[in-house]
């Protein structure tokens, strides 16, 4: 499957980074491919997958589906006590 990262995720790696959280695009790409948990209705079309990032923290990944791909908005740390519920 081809993933593209928009103009803004690829921008996102950078700001996480000036705030001390380091994501990398292996991380964003594994998330995509193999969530833990995937939500594909409460932003249709856009698809939310999760998946862990540290012991305290998980990773979710906007996206959309395209002709052959997927693209990726946006990407973001949440706390695993928000989003695991």
């Amino acid at each position: 499957m081809l993933i593209r990262f928009t103009k803004h995720a690829e921008r996102k790696f950078g700001l996480l980074r000036l705030h001390g959280v380091n994501v990398s695009q292996e991380q964003v790409i594994e998330t995509i491919e193999k969530p833990d948990r995937l939500d594909v209705v409460s932003r249709y079309p856009l698809a939310i997958a999760q998946g862990e990032l540290d012991k305290r923290h998980v990773l979710r990944v906007v996206y959309r589906h395209e002709r052959g791909g997927v693209a990726v908005i946006t990407f973001y740390p949440g706390r695993k006590s928000q989003y695991e519920k």
